[in-house]
């Protein structure tokens, strides 16, 4: 298939007068018409995270649910388009594709993709249980637990007008996005009232996140580049200047939410850790599932069972699939395989984010290797969620 490439230069000056359109338009009309109460019928979810911090996990426990319209990581279409950038530059064009895509409205990968495109152009669609079901597909009922496998090889031949058709007949839309690194980014969304957002932040222990990364160098070696602005060249990130930023974004995000946050977060941001969630994943999940106004199922509950109590730590060609694992083994598994060297490196990086989200730092490499201490920390008072500030107050 022949595809158009549009220059990046164009892509900005679009995405920037489209902007700029909308909110001159929603500043006029709201000068002349009475603010409303009223939400929007639709529950628009953000998994807010990191590459390689169980994000892709999460999203499936959204993705399977029959109420849930799902999309991962769209905006990678933007960082493929405008490579050349640096990710504070593409925040906004990363905001404005969010935005549409929570409203349904498809037609803003019209500056990303050929002109003529099914659902397999979109990326990792066959992730999405809604694009392998009716409407978007015949071959899947609502209510089936879908794999990637089975959808890529039955539903990607359907034109990709399905999916902001299927989107429209959900109740809840949810994307996984890892192209944020400022929650203030994300004001004008949550003030939006054509939105009804809500934020779930999830967070990795840094340590297990680097064990991961090194499982799949070359496949974020683009994405690296855009995060330390090197304007087209791809990085590996062997001094761990990538981490150093991931890090201070999680602080970034988390501070803002959790110190003196504005009124319009309230009962819209929570915080979950990927080792809490395998430890116990009925409980976690039943308490996104209740953030996020949703109900767990039986059948749910039982693929959840199934997903989080496989064997062994899943294989390298495994990096980017969900696979049947032992999450609690996933989760560890960086105290056997990183060299204590490493490890001080990012705890060196990383020390504000390992302190502030609840690990333990190590200080030798005995106390790496033994899995009989914790490093996993309780939850502590500024471990912050607005559920549970509702629970004191």
């Amino acid at each position: 298939m022949a595809r158009i490439r549009i220059p990046s230069t164009i892509v900005i000056l679009f995405v920037t007068v489209q902007t700029g359109f909308l909110l001159f338009m929603y500043a006029r009309y709201s000068s002349f018409m009475p603010q409303s109460e009223e939400k929007p019928s639709q529950v628009h979810i953000l998994i807010l995270s990191s590459w390689r911090s169980g994000s892709s996990f999460v999203g499936q426990l959204f993705s399977q649910h029959p109420s849930v319209f799902y999309l991962m990581e769209p905006a990678w279409h933007v960082w493929v388009t405008m490579y050349q950038n640096s990710a504070k530059v593409l925040h906004m064009a990363v905001r404005d594709l969010v935005r549409s895509v929570f409203l349904c409205d498809m037609s803003v990968f019209d500056a990303y993709m050929p002109w003529k495109r099914n659902l397999s152009d979109l990326f990792q669609w066959a992730v999405s249980r809604a694009l392998c079901s009716a409407p978007a597909c015949d071959s899947f009922q609502r209510t089936d637990i879908t794999s990637e496998m089975a959808c890529k090889t039955l539903c990607g031949r359907y034109p990709f007008s399905k999916v902001e058709e299927a989107c429209k007949t959900y109740s809840h839309v949810v994307i996984k996005e890892v192209r944020f690194f400022d929650l203030k980014v994300l004001y004008p969304l949550l003030t939006d009232p054509s939105l009804n957002l809500k934020i779930i932040h999830l967070v990795r222990d840094p340590r297990a996140v680097v064990k991961s990364r090194e499982q799949s160098v070359k496949a974020l070696a683009r994405d690296n580049g855009i995060v330390l602005s090197t304007n087209g060249t791809k990085v590996e990130d062997s001094k761990y200047k990538v981490m150093q930023e991931i890090c201070r974004s999680h602080v970034q995000i988390f501070e803002t939410a959790t110190l003196k946050p504005p009124n319009f977060l309230k009962d819209r941001y929570l915080m979950i850790r990927f080792e809490d969630l395998v430890r116990d994943p009925l409980s976690e999940i039943s308490e996104m599932y209740k953030f996020a106004d949703l109900s767990l199922t039986p059948t749910l509950k039982s693929w959840i069972y199934n997903i989080t109590h496989g064997q062994g730590p899943g294989k390298k060609k495994e990096a980017f699939k969900i696979t049947s694992r032992d999450a609690v083994s996933v989760s560890q598994a960086w105290r056997n395989v990183l060299s204590f060297q490493k490890i001080k490196k990012i705890q060196e990086v990383c020390k504000g984010a390992i302190n502030m989200l609840g690990y333990q730092l190590v200080d030798s490499e005995k106390e790496q290797r033994d899995l009989s201490l914790d490093l996993v920390l309780p939850r502590r008072h500024n471990q912050f969620s607005w559920s549970s500030f509702h629970a004191k107050h």
